[in-house]
């Protein structure tokens, strides 16, 4: 009798974004192959069936963590500034959410167009782009791409993920710089030059400061008008 109670109140503080808090966690950790029902439940002290209650299945739990991340989006308000510097401010704000979880950040995709977050992020940008000189189905086609692009960019931020012996690290990218610094010099000058650099990983604000100016300047050299 006394194990039914626990049980009960262990279930009955159980809810959605509990779980949610817990997949995120394990998918930062481990990478989304780690989230499984059945470790969450686990880690919550009940059966499997318990989640079930919250979610049908794996996939929906996975649309609740992308969910998550979009409506942690904080969207800058519009102002009077050039429709460039609005758009910056507003992929940075999209970024600023997705950094945190790069094992995660690709489940916002299938997210946009089927959330409010994601919604409200895909209005701004197309009316951004409406301001830009952009077609509406040009507009529809480009944010479509420069949102996949800085989803990209986070998943396969360099070094994201790699938690390692630091000694194993240094030693791995010292053999990958000494191998590319012996690459035929005839045949490939430029990226033996260019060793030291290709195998040292930027800091993340530089990393994200680029990517950002990059996708800004590639917005703006195909915009129909200034």
């Amino acid at each position: 009798m006394v194990g039914t109670r626990k049980a009960a109140t262990v279930h009955r503080g159980l809810d959605p974004d509990r779980i949610v808090d817990s997949a995120l966690a394990v998918a930062d950790a481990d990478g989304l192959g780690a989230v499984t029902i059945r470790r969450l439940a686990q880690q919550h002290d009940v059966t499997p069936m318990a989640l079930y209650r919250h979610f049908r299945d794996k996939e929906e739990l996975l649309d609740a963590v992308a969910d998550r991340l979009l409506g942690e989006i904080a969207l800058p308000e519009p102002d009077g500034r050039p429709w460039h510097e609005q758009m910056r401010d507003l992929l940075a704000a999209f970024l600023a959410a997705l950094r945190p979880h790069p094992n995660v950040a690709q489940l916002t995709l299938d997210r946009i167009l089927t959330s409010v977050p994601g919604l409200m992020l895909a209005e701004r940008t197309l009316t951004l782009l409406d301001i830009a000189g952009y077609a509406p189905d040009q507009a529809a086609r480009i944010g479509r791409q420069v949102l996949c692009a800085l989803v990209g960019m986070v998943s396969n931020e360099p070094g994201a993920g790699q938690h390692g012996d630091p000694e194993e690290r240094d030693d791995a990218l010292h053999a990958e710089r000494a191998t590319l610094a012996a690459l035929p010099p005839r045949r490939f000058p430029r990226v033996a030059a260019a060793a030291e650099a290709l195998t040292t990983t930027d800091r993340q604000d530089d990393y994200y400061r680029l990517g950002l100016d990059l996708a800004v300047a590639g917005l703006r050299g195909v915009a129909p008008r200034s």
